[in-house]
């Protein structure tokens, strides 16, 4: 906001007071108008209704519109090719390399554009391991990406430590800012750009929220593994005898759902490290989809968007009464709640546990195929794991339509993934054998026919069936080997039918099942000829076995 008038602000009074000795001249950024640093929720509310930017529905979420981008514009995302960075970096359909030169000219104007303005500014860490934590800086135009970012990422103790602060990486973000794609080279109007030199991040024209949170994980994404510390795209959480649990899943798999049990503390929802200590949680917050949240399914995620402090995106509500509506998705699916971890009540406080014991790779099929569970050998959660198998689910994405998008998204976090996958691979098996985890593939997607013919498998059997994995029971349990994956899949499981665990008996007609299934196998196949080369032999023999199958 250009204050021309002056006019004084809620919070101006102490725009200052927890300012860091480190200024943003230091970053190449001055000439701002007024900065508004570090401010707690209650002031930045206050602003943010002062700004008319959000309001204020019943028992206190905020409410927000991110306008034409209700979700990531993930093919707008660049990364700068320069000579530091450049060999470690996986090039290509996510990671678009973007000349130096032209990063400096945008980031000119994007100077320029901040002078006289008022900008939001919030110093924090990513990452509860003191050892791996990256301190970062989050710049932004608006107060809701500073409240944002609060909810987001975690905010230092004191204000001495306020005051010392010294980010390693900063994201400066301006949803005002247009780019001119004839004259910066961006695909459209709209741009994040990382260059891993000047350690910055720049986002334009999108206010959706996710694209500051998934920036800071394309960032640790290629910082730890060169550590040693494996980068997950996962939830995480753990039991009381100390048995942690690991979630891979791209979004709309559930791994928020199914993480956030009310018999087992949350680590995190979304994005972890796992080091030679144990897994630890890169946010504060969780970033969760809201869509046809239940009060009886979700009780946890459902009490979180009733709460003070807590941002719903795109979330439709009644203008006089300022009741939410969960069930509307008339804006887009993809609505969101951000929100502290603190809010959920079994949260780890800590935000860090040992090493896991499960691992569970979830995936969307909107084929209708896969089992609702099989259990892993190490090899064939790698081929998994590269694969990334799942179903894109409405709204995530920019483009995406009403139907599932089959896609092969590898590490189940393709968009965020900076080093080749191959990398991150041989950490997670150097971590599996060496810690001995069970593996297990969990199909969340659709039972009885695919998308528009079955139906959705019901979260009470997920659960049940995540329940008996992590309990130790389905280790004991009778299986049969899968004619066509190899992976082997429980007959029986409590709370379960027979029918849901025998994914073919309940379609219409098994041999229409078997071709469906073929047919999904060979895009598996064609998939990860691109990995073929940089794979260990048996982990591409851990994949389908078309000629053997029945």
């Amino acid at each position: 906001m250009s204050n021309l008038l002056d006019i004084q602000t809620p919070a101006q009074a102490h725009a200052t007071a927890r300012k860091s000795e480190y200024g943003l001249e230091a970053l190449g950024l001055p000439g701002a108008g007024r900065i508004y640093w570090n401010l707690p929720n209650e002031a930045l509310y206050e602003e943010i209704i002062f700004r008319r930017e959000a309001t204020i529905t019943q028992q206190g979420p905020i409410v927000v519109n991110t306008g034409e981008h209700p979700a990531r514009s993930a093919n707008d995302k660049f990364v700068v090719r320069e000579a530091t960075s450049e060999g470690h970096i996986w090039w290509g359909q996510y990671n678009r390399p973007f000349n130096a030169d032209k990063f400096m000219e945008l980031f000119g104007r994007m100077q320029g554009f901040l002078q006289g303005r008022d900008v939001f500014v919030q110093d924090c860490y990513a990452g509860a391991d003191p050892e791996y934590r990256l301190p970062i800086r989050i710049v932004t135009e608006t107060a809701w990406h500073s409240l944002f970012a609060r909810n987001m990422f975690l905010v230092p103790a004191s204000d001495d430590e306020l005051r010392l602060h010294v980010p390693e990486f900063t994201v400066l973000c301006l949803p005002s800012f247009r780019a001119m794609p004839q004259i910066d080279t961006t695909r459209t109007e709209t741009f994040i750009i990382i260059n891993f030199k000047q350690r910055m991040c720049v986002i334009g024209n999108t206010a959706y929220g996710g694209e500051i949170k998934k920036s800071i994980f394309t960032v640790l994404n290629y910082l730890l593994p060169l550590k040693g510390v494996l980068s997950m795209h996962c939830s995480a959480n753990v039991g009381n005898a100390g048995d942690v649990a690991l979630f891979f899943g791209l979004s709309g798999t559930g791994k928020t759902t199914l993480s956030a049990d009310p018999r087992r503390s949350l680590i995190g929802d979304d994005e972890h490290g796992w080091s030679d200590d144990g897994v630890f949680n890169f946010e504060a917050g969780c970033y969760a989809k809201v869509i046809r949240l239940s009060a009886s399914a979700e009780p946890l995620i459902y009490a979180c968007t009733r709460r003070f402090g807590t941002i719903l995106e795109n979330v439709v509500f009644d203008p006089v009464t300022r009741a939410i509506d969960l069930n509307d998705m008339s804006i887009t699916e993809n609505t969101r709640a951000s929100y502290p971890l603190d809010f959920i009540d079994n949260a780890l406080t800590a935000k860090r546990a040992g090493h896991p014991k499960n691992i569970i790779l979830l995936t969307c099929d909107a084929s209708g195929v896969m089992p609702p569970i099989a259990r892993l050998t190490p090899d064939q959660a790698l081929y998994q794991f590269m694969s990334g198998y799942t179903a894109k689910v409405a709204g995530t994405e920019v483009g995406l339509g009403k139907e599932p998008e089959i896609t092969f998204s590898t590490c189940f976090g393709a968009p965020f993934m900076v080093h080749h996958p191959s990398f991150y691979a041989d950490l997670l098996k150097r971590k599996i054998l060496r810690h001995g985890a069970d593996c297990w593939l969990v199909n969340t997607g659709w039972v009885g026919g695919p998308y528009g013919v079955g139906k959705r498998i019901s979260i009470g059997h997920t659960r049940a069936l995540l329940n008996a994995a992590l309990g130790g029971q389905l280790k004991e349990a009778e299986y049969v080997v899968d004619p066509v994956f190899g992976f082997r899949v429980p007959k029986h499981c409590e709370g379960v039918p027979d029918s849901v665990l025998d994914s073919a008996s309940s379609w219409p007609s098994r041999e229409t099942y078997t071709q469906r299934y073929r047919d999904l196998a060979a895009r598996f196949v064609e998939n990860f000829k691109k990995f073929e080369a940089d794979s260990p032999e048996e982990v591409v023999k851990a994949g389908p076995q078309l000629g053997q199958a029945g």
